[in-house]
């Protein structure tokens, strides 16, 4: 996991494929975006960012409340599956 952390354009690609395999196997886009909450919760708690952009990220979702996090997730998976 390090490694796809440690630049944020590989961390977008990453992130697209997971995205673009939950689609394949059928899920939801509210599906979709709890798991990205999910794992954001767990970024968020365990892992130190490894560039400015993650580091601006978390900023965003240490001072946001449960709504706000689940808004930042959703617009994640919408900012990968547009690049």
């Amino acid at each position: 996991m390090s490694t796809v952390l440690s630049n944020y354009d590989t961390w977008k690609n990453f992130l697209n494929d997971r995205v673009s395999q939950a689609k394949g196997m059928g899920l939801n886009e509210d599906t979709i975006a709890n798991l990205a909450f999910e794992i954001g919760s767990f970024l968020g708690e365990k892992v130190d960012p490894k560039n400015e952009q993650e580091r601006a990220i978390k900023e965003l979702w240490d001072v946001g409340d449960e709504s706000e996090r689940k808004t930042i997730a959703g617009l994640m998976v919408k900012l990968v599956e547009q690049s």
